[in-house]
């Protein structure tokens, strides 16, 4: 089961529990214990804030991934569509996207957020969420004064354990970093990259086929 699956349902379970008891289904029975009723108020109230606490936790973990090993995270293939202008088809999380790019080279950006004791103890893995694809340019002075073309890749209005933990470091305890990282490439026609993540973090492109190999050799971006 996913983890945010498990975190879902845990704060579904928690609240409903405390809806229980703040709302008893008989009122005449409530009537005749008031003073229960009052200790119900007392712990279900903070009971149906974690529920709801738990339930957003959930939904802010659905955007993010497990690193499981060193695992291919997105595969790009691209298309030359004039001078320094290409077609990107990007395939992440289980969906292919097109994206038109400005540039020399492509760069793919992630967030990680690793985890200290005892969460790491207990098995918690590393969670990662790709960022934004965008195009740069091998000149620098370029890159200040031509067109730029940036896409985000997520989702917005959504909890977010990145952006929780940097404005409230101790609203996630075992969070232990929270770090970006980032991969380019050369845009070539009909080039295929797959770009991979490992445990420790750290984001690494590579051609995903032997052709592309060769036009990187080709344009010098690689030596043979």
């Amino acid at each position: 089961m996913f983890p945010w699956l498990m975190v879902l349902i845990a704060g579904a379970c928690v609240a409903l529990i405390a809806l229980f008891m703040l709302f008893p289904r008989r009122r005449a029975h409530r009537r005749r214990n008031g003073g229960r009723h009052w200790l119900r108020v007392l712990f279900g109230l903070p009971l149906l804030l974690l529920g709801i606490a738990l339930c957003l936790l959930g939904i802010s973990l659905r955007n993010y991934f497990m690193l499981e090993g060193e695992i291919v995270v997105a595969q790009i293939v691209l298309k030359q569509t004039g001078v320094q202008r290409y077609s990107a088809e990007l395939s992440a999380a289980g969906q292919v996207r097109s994206f038109d790019l400005a540039g020399d080279e492509w760069q793919l950006d992630a967030r990680l957020l690793t985890w200290k004791l005892p969460a790491l103890l207990a098995g918690v893995k590393p969670l990662y969420r790709l960022e934004r694809l965008q195009g740069r340019y091998g000149d620098v002075k370029q890159e200040l004064d031509a067109p730029r073309t940036v896409y985000s890749l997520h989702r917005g209005g959504e909890l977010d354990l990145w952006t929780l933990k940097r404005q409230y470091p101790k609203a996630l305890p075992f969070a232990d970093a929270q770090f970006g990282s980032a991969a380019y490439l050369p845009m070539l026609d009909n080039a295929r990259y797959s770009v991979s993540l490992g445990p420790r973090g750290g984001l690494v492109a590579r051609p995903a086929d032997a052709a592309t190999h060769d036009l990187l050799v080709q344009s010098g971006w690689l030596q043979e």
